[in-house]
């Protein structure tokens, strides 16, 4: 009996071993699982962080030179009723500056409308059709800042300042009504692409017509002081700060050692972009401060009827302002991708009545247009290239370029 007992106890003893352990088994598979339908579902839950991306904004700017309003130009815009029209005179150029984000042209002459008489060298006055005009083709950053703003005095600059305020979607700088007007201008926050620039535009020349005592807003004169008081104002709240400069020697090829010493100490003023004139010819281009500034030193004549075929070859010329955010939030700004092309200002007939103006791109010419065309493509070629050789000819998106010379 006592050995049947025995049995019967260690039968129980098994049986309550292996009841333990498939519990403990089925614990350990249902804990499992239940860990691992937690996971699935917080994994789920879980919103998903895309990495940052490095982002890129670009906005690209087409720039002339100046707009030198002689009587022939403004004789040959004159319609039957009195008024003007140039639109004709930038038909071959408007199918190009429209398409950019930022055009911008030297408003060399005033603009101070029909009351004050339109006159010619050496006291120019322009009819405002001349903006009309500009407007039209898509051009809106102009320079007012000139050796001939006080041309009309006071007066004109008045008319000039308020034909330029109604149209609201022009950038300009150089001549305003008031010092209020033009502090807020120079600390204007300009936006395209999601780009913020200023724009500012001095002269260093007056023609001997200097601005009147207290009231240096109607035409902005430069002094190192007067710029480095401007931009600091600007410098740390745009991306990029535009400074167009009226400067350098007449009828020269040759950058003179002020235009230099001004580009520098602007430079080191934080300017990224500097854009020339006065000379009345093209002069080179240059990236100074190791990549920090470009320099359009000198963009020629736009539409003139001044003295020979120098001063009716001007420079067209654009860049792209690149914004480059990386993934740390910190931001990069340059100039890049310069281009240039080289445009011309055609007529029928110097010094006659029956002009037929018209601005056009040198790869459009001929040699019916303009003799030695090529050969003179060549040349202001050269001069373009001085002190950027690598600079790339043709427009974003043209077609034609000039090849028959030693491009």
């Amino acid at each position: 009996m006592k050995k049947k007992v025995r049995i019967k106890k260690g039968f129980f003893a098994l049986l309550l071993l292996f009841i333990i352990i498939g519990l403990g088994m089925w614990y350990y598979i249902y804990n499992q699982s239940s860990k691992l339908e937690n996971k699935v579902e917080k994994k789920v839950k879980e919103p998903v962080v895309e990495k940052k991306k490095v982002e890129n904004y670009q906005a690209k700017i087409f720039m002339v030179g100046d707009a030198l309003i002689h009587w022939g130009v403004y004789n040959d815009a004159k319609q039957s009723d009195g008024s003007y029209d140039f639109k004709p005179m930038l038909e071959a150029i408007k199918p190009i500056s429209s398409k950019y984000d930022i055009a911008y042209y030297n408003q060399e002459t005033i603009l101070g409308g029909a009351s004050l008489g339109y006159s010619s060298y050496p006291l120019f006055n322009s009819p405002q059709e001349v903006g009309d005009a500009f407007i039209d083709a898509g051009f809106n950053m102009v320079s007012l800042a000139t050796n001939h703003t006080m041309d009309k005095r006071e007066q004109g600059v008045l008319n000039s300042v308020e034909y330029w305020k109604s149209k609201p979607n022009v950038v300009t700088s150089g001549q305003w009504s008031s010092e209020e007007d033009r502090e807020a201008s120079i600390t204007r926050i300009y936006e395209v692409n999601n780009i913020k620039y200023a724009f500012i535009s001095y002269t260093i020349w007056n023609n001997g017509l200097p601005t009147p005592t207290g009231k240096s807003y109607l035409n902005n004169e430069y002094s190192d002081e007067k710029a480095a008081s401007d931009i600091q104002k600007i410098r740390d709240k745009v991306d990029f700060v535009i400074v167009a400069m009226h400067w350098g020697t007449e009828y020269s090829f040759k950058v003179d050692y002020k235009q230099e010493e001004i580009a520098n100490y602007l430079s080191g003023l934080g300017v990224d972009l500097i854009i020339g004139a006065h000379p009345h010819v093209i002069q080179t281009v240059e990236s100074i401060n190791n990549g920090k500034t470009f320099v359009v030193y000198s963009l020629g004549n736009f539409i003139s009827d001044q003295n020979d075929v120098d001063n009716f070859t001007g420079l067209a010329f654009e860049v792209t302002l690149n914004k480059k955010k990386d993934i740390d939030d910190s931001i990069t700004n340059t100039v890049i991708n310069p281009r240039a092309q080289l445009v011309y200002t055609t007529t029928t007939s110097r010094g006659g009545v029956n002009h037929d103006f018209k601005v056009v791109p040198y790869p459009q010419l001929n040699d019916s247009l303009l003799r030695n065309y090529v050969q003179l493509y060549d040349k202001y070629k050269a001069i373009v290239n001085e002190r950027y050789p690598e600079l790339t000819w043709g427009l974003s998106g043209e077609e034609n370029v000039i090849q028959d010379g030693n491009n």
